[in-house]
């Protein structure tokens, strides 16, 4: 049974009430005959209140009605709802803005400025004053300003006083998604209310805006990426690694954190900057090293690689199906809560109101359980399938052997991710630490026991005047660069 409320457009007071029942979906009754019946009519109900709806809000925003929220330093007039008023504290902010986009500053300035100076995202300035905005309520970061937050700023019309409409619509009363309308078909009411910025300086930060925008140039498609693209992350927070090349300095690749707040005020605190071509010897002396040991016994090392696997699988296995239990005992409260509720609901202990909002809380509860469990059954069906990759781990070793290079298909055969941590120590002691997780096995945790005695303190020149020293030491990998 859905329960809602309908307020008539033409008549503001008064609430309509309407009930669907849908006693043809998960009916205990069996089959209903009068079903099919029921879903015509509930739907010709929606598409007629749909229908008045769309007519009510056409009417009122050609009639200069604000039919959005206020934007960001404009708030609703106590007095009269449908009158914005300016905010005076967020006022302040949208002024500071434009000056400074004025005196030629970028977005990206204007935002790492209003952040050092703990001013709070829009999202975070409504939420601390109780204003109703939707969207997420909780920021990692409140002070966190975005580019883009900056650039939806300066190019708001609504700060020189205007309403505009129809900025957007949906398709039919079954598809809520917004799409954008084509320019024509707003509707602009100038000087409607007091403005913040004066339509003057509006218009030259337009201009300014345009001037600064420039095409980048295209991609080149015959270009590859790198190969460790989307399979490097930093050891410290998790973000992948961006890959760049400082044409500055003879063309050199390297990695750095996305996350590193000095270049995108992100949290992480060190840039985990590592060359693209000294990453590329250290994971081919890698993978020499386990190349190795299975040429030198291959029992041996598939013994290894069975305990590792059946160790990391059997703990899978008894979270996924601790997990299981979990949301299927929840899964069966919720059903004998909605049954409760439902039955208090016809005894009149239950006002129609409370019910709606329980039912439609438990039923968002009961879908998310549902395809939880559907999740972790489909999880703990795969397990077995786990146990077989140890066999396609070592074929993937045997193809590295056989072509004696990396390739970006062969890495994404042999490795889900790398991690990169921060360089340590200074001059000659500099080390920097990487783990590589494999797919089907993870870290596999190998000494340098059995490694031959030329590759212990195996250097290899990656470029003019520096070297790489391959440290291997369990499963953690250290290499350390130095003059050639």
């Amino acid at each position: 049974m859905q329960v809602g409320y309908y307020t008539d457009n033409y008549f503001p007071d008064r609430d309509i009430r309407f009930i669907a029942i849908n006693d043809s979906v998960d009916s205990a009754d069996g089959e209903n005959e009068l079903a099919p019946f029921r879903n015509v009519m509930n739907e010709m109900y929606a598409r007629d209140i749909s229908r008045k709806v769309r007519s009510s809000h056409r009417l009122r925003g050609n009639a200069g009605e604000p039919l959005a929220q206020p934007p960001y330093g404009y708030m609703k007039s106590p007095e009269n709802k449908k009158k914005w008023i300016i905010d005076p504290e967020a006022s302040e902010v949208v002024k500071l803005i434009f000056r400074m986009s004025m005196e030629g500053k970028g977005q990206e300035t204007i935002a790492r400025y209003l952040q050092d100076n703990k001013v709070m995202i829009p999202m975070a300035y409504w939420y601390s004053k109780g204003l109703p905005r939707g969207g997420k309520k909780t920021q990692p970061n409140p002070y966190h300003w975005c580019k883009s937050t900056i650039t939806k700023i300066l190019t708001q019309q609504e700060y020189c006083g205007d309403v505009i409409n129809f900025r957007t619509y949906s398709k039919s009363f079954k598809n809520k998604t917004r799409l954008d309308n084509p320019q024509e078909n707003w509707a602009i009411f100038k000087n409607v209310h007091e403005p913040i910025i004066d339509r003057d300086t509006w218009e030259r930060v337009q201009t300014l805006l345009q001037k600064k925008t420039r095409k980048r140039p295209p991609k080149d498609k015959n270009k590859e990426r790198n190969m460790f693209c989307d399979l490097v992350v930093c050891g410290d927070c998790g973000s992948k690694l961006w890959y760049h090349v400082k044409h500055d300095k003879e063309d050199i690749g390297c990695f750095e954190c996305s996350n590193y707040k000095g270049n995108t005020r992100g949290s992480c605190e060190k840039t985990h900057y590592i060359r693209a071509d000294a990453l590329e010897e250290v994971v081919k002396l890698e993978l020499s090293h386990i190349a190795d040991n299975l040429v030198e016994d291959e029992e041996a090392f598939a013994t290894l690689l069975e305990q590792k696997t059946e160790k990391d699988i059997q703990k899978e296995q008894t979270n996924l199906e601790a997990e299981l239990h979990r949301a299927t005992v929840r899964n069966e409260e919720v059903s004998r809560l909605y049954a409760g509720l439902y039955e208090s609901n016809i005894s009149g202990k239950v006002t129609d109101e409370w019910f709606m909002e329980l039912s439609c809380k438990y039923e968002a509860e009961r879908l998310t359980l549902k395809n939880k469990i559907a999740e972790i059954t489909e999880a703990l069906s795969h397990i077995d399938e786990k146990r077989k990759s140890r066999d396609y781990f070592i074929a993937a070793v045997r193809k590295f052997m056989e072509m004696g290079t990396l390739t970006s298909q062969l890495l994404k055969e042999l490795i889900d991710k790398i991690e990169v941590f921060h360089t340590e120590g200074t001059g000659k002691n500099r080390t920097q630490r990487i783990v590589i997780h494999y797919r089907f096995v993870g870290v596999i945790e190998i000494g340098c026991g059995s490694l031959p005695e030329h590759r212990k303190n195996f250097i290899a020149n990656t470029r003019k005047g520096v070297a790489v020293e391959y440290l291997p030491s369990a499963s953690i990998d250290l290499f350390k660069t130095k003059p050639a």
